[in-house]
């Protein structure tokens, strides 16, 4: 490691940072500019340096711009780096270090985890999901002295990480909390996959593996550890957390939390959804939920996340103290300070949030759990009925970041959010997705594009669809609108003229084979004479769009790249000036890299429904829930719903759940063609779908009113929903009606 000789900044280093839009205080801040697989760290240096930071450690191939009072530590690769400091601030602490692993659940075990010890032991804990091979290293930095256990999540999803992670984290404890199918792809079989999360435990005094875990006794022997007993959930959680709370069971003995502490704590455990909910609110406020925790890290990132969702909208703080932490208030102030929201209230005890005085504001709720403050928060959401979608943006992230790793260096990613993003609501996850670093949108209509516009959406965004009369405000809002048809182009630039503008960004559509929207290939020449002659637009994009792109075994595909390639190749050489190629959509991104160009789009595999070649590695991001509105018995003989179509046969019990043919839960699944589950049982439809509610059979099952219902989620995919409505997800996530209120959670 070498240093680039400079004056030497006065302060010294007390914190490491890493992402330059997270800079509110600098100084005494190390910046370590870490590579990715679409940016180069070296870009955020000079953001940093504004911002504070005097200390920068950066890669030896990179060029050291010359900054007074910055010093340049020079290192073969930042981000091993950066882990051999979280290797070395490890070994200085002697306390248990838990390592938690498996294909799902970490989040939630730790989470839970925390809740079950903190009250007896000073508990240290991952933020967030970082388990990542940064995530591992930020979440050691934050070991201290003062604590007597620390958490520490780990995750991987190829060959070799985990080998750095154990390195890294060198645990005292493990935890595996399950094994699935996430990341399989990437390991040449599953053992081999299993055997890599098992490498994370070998120097472990004590590990945990969850009994839903089957190993074998080889497997078994490479650990020192046990199984824990499944033990039944607390009331309200479903029979699949029984080994959740086995493990959770087995670490609290180990911690000498007594049997009578355990079980007092299992009963108030958590809902983990509360953490990061975007709620619509009242007077057209937006409600970010986050009354989980109150701590310092968590306010930060709240904090942070609130002033990404808002972008120009007013950021409101509210904070609820209780009895335990009102002597916070200065020290939360000062955390506040650094973000300088339009507003901030501490709530004291007893008192509620004065929702009336907000307005169209982008409203952050933090608290304790002890505070029950979700109760203040139902006051300010607008009023829905009980059935809703929850958008997991975790999985959204997830899904991108797999996409990522596919794209040649320098590829831009445009996200489709049409159709409302495919009916998840596109305000919420484009602004998600502009603070992921996505490079454009896409929408249906100028007026989709206006509503981002107005939600604070700062990157390009282009109309697929444009409507003639609709110039002035696609310029008005600096969308870029596509070109498919000579008439069109006329009237566009005619608009242009009347306003007086010129260099306007356009993206020209060719018809490479779909035969939907976009100039043939043949008019190429006659579209770039007539592009030329008119000043007043300028060629921003050329793209076509693939017919068949899932399918391999046909060579169609190929063809409509090969004409594509023609016109790049025709454009490249008549234009003087850049532009962006762009032709594949989200399979076609994985299966024709060479056809990569300079962009590619992504639809609706951004929730994690594709075809079945990516379905192993995405995430689903959507869940359709709903509760039970009355429980009924319906003897035999009597009929049910509209039309008497269905007859009970037996003496029977039913459901009555609030969610119909109004809210995309179609007629066509009536009498036993569509289910919804309850309790983890399948529970078919009995009975017509009306236009509000479905009649489902609970005979022999322990239901009651207020019961939570799955319709779309871990039971019921949305691929098998789809299948039973014979259609596709697209068509079911477009149906999904905007009545049912929209619940945004990041994990």
């Amino acid at each position: 490691m070498a240093a680039q000789p400079t004056t030497i900044p006065p302060e010294m280093v007390t914190h490491v940072l890493y992402d330059s839009r997270k800079i509110h205080a600098g100084t005494g801040g190390l910046f370590f500019a870490l590579n990715g697989l679409n940016r180069n760290g070296d870009a955020f240096i000079f953001d940093a340096y504004e911002k504070g930071v005097r200390w920068f450690v950066v890669s030896e191939k990179g060029l050291i711009p010359e900054l007074p009072n910055a010093v340049f530590l020079k290192v073969p690769n930042p981000l091993i780096a950066l882990q051999k400091l979280a290797e070395h601030h490890r070994q200085q602490f002697t306390y248990p270090v838990v390592a938690i692993t498996g294909s799902v659940g970490k989040t939630t075990f730790k989470e839970w985890a925390y809740h079950i010890l903190s009250p007896s032991l000073r508990v240290i804990r991952s933020p967030k999901s970082f388990n990542s091979q940064l995530g591992v290293a930020l979440s050691l930095l934050e070991l201290h002295h003062d604590a007597d256990i620390a958490l520490i999540e780990a995750g991987i999803s190829e060959p070799g990480e985990m080998e750095r992670l154990e390195k890294m984290i060198h645990p005292t404890m493990g935890v595996l909390t399950a094994f699935g199918k996430a990341h399989r792809a990437n390991f040449e079989s599953t053992e081999q996959h299993l055997n890599e999360k098992l490498k994370l435990f070998r120097h472990c005094v004590l590990t945990f593996v969850s009994s839903s875990v089957e190993l074998s006794k080889s497997e078994l022997a490479s650990i020192t550890g046990d199984q824990p007993e499944p033990i039944t959930p607390p009331a309200g959680f479903t029979k699949g957390y029984a080994p959740m709370i086995g493990l959770l069971h087995r670490l609290a003995m180990e911690m000498e939390i007594s049997e009578q502490q355990f079980e007092e704590r299992l009963q108030n455990l958590p809902r983990l959804a509360l953490r990061m909910e975007i709620l619509e609110g009242l007077q057209g406020n937006t409600i970010i939920n986050d009354t989980y925790n109150l701590d310092a890290d968590a306010l930060r990132e709240a904090l942070h996340y609130q002033q990404q969702l808002a972008g120009t909208r007013n950021r409101i703080v509210v904070i609820g103290l209780s009895a335990g932490n009102s002597n916070q208030q200065a020290e939360l102030e000062q955390i506040i300070a650094d973000f300088n929201p339009n507003q901030t209230i501490f709530i004291a005890p007893g008192d509620s949030i004065p929702w009336q005085q907000f307005h169209n504001s982008v409203v952050l709720v933090k608290a304790n759990r002890e505070r029950s403050f979700e109760l203040e928060v139902n006051k300010g959401k607008e009023l829905t009925h009980r059935t809703v979608v929850e958008i997991h943006l975790s999985a959204i992230r997830h899904n991108l970041a797999h996409f990522k790793k596919h794209l040649r260096p320098g590829t831009k990613i445009l996200c489709m959010v049409k159709a409302s993003s495919y009916g998840s609501g596109a305000e919420r996850v484009a602004a998600f997705l502009q603070q992921e670093n996505v490079d454009y949108f896409g929408v249906a209509f100028a007026d989709e594009g206006v509503a981002l516009r107005e939600a604070g959406i700062t990157k390009p965004i282009v109309v697929m669809n444009p409507d003639p009369e609709h110039t002035s405000l696609i310029t008005r809002y600096e969308l870029e609108p596509a070109i498919y048809s000579f008439g069109q182009l006329d009237h566009f630039v005619t608009g242009l003229i009347h306003e007086g503008k010129t260099g306007y960004p356009v993206h020209l559509k060719f018809d490479t084979g779909m035969h939907r929207l976009g100039f043939s290939p043949s008019e190429k020449e006659q579209v770039l004479q007539a592009v030329l002659s008119q000043p007043e637009i300028r060629i921003q994009g050329v793209y076509s769009h693939l017919a068949d792109a899932d399918n391999m075994e046909n060579s169609f595909t190929q063809t409509q790249i090969a004409a594509f390639n023609e016109l790049k190749t025709f454009f490249d050489l008549h234009l003087e000036y850049p532009y962006l190629a762009h032709l594949l959509n989200s399979e076609g991104a994985l299966h024709y890299p060479d056809a990569q160009f300079d962009m590619v789009r992504l639809g609706i595999v951004l929730y994690g429904y594709a075809g079945a070649s990516l379905a192993a590695e995405m995430l689903p991001a959507v869940r359709w829930k709903s509760a039970v509105s009355q429980v009924k018995p319906v003897p035999k003989g009597d009929c049910i719903g509209y039309g008497c179509s269905y007859e009970a046969e037996k003496d029977m019990t039913i459901a009555v759940v609030p969610v119909g043919y109004a809210d995309g839960f179609r007629r066509s699944l009536s009498n036993g063609k569509g289910r919804v589950f309850i309790h983890g049982k399948a529970c078919p439809v009995v009975g017509r779908v009306c236009m509000d509610m479905i009649m489902v059979d609970v005979t022999g099952m322990s239901v009651n009113e207020n019961d939570p219902v799955e319709i779309i989620g871990t039971n019921q995919t949305m691929e098998a929903f789809a299948a039973s409505m014979e259609t596709i997800p697209y068509e079911v996530m477009t149906g999904l009606s905007k009545r049912m209120h929209r619940v945004y959670v990041e994990d």
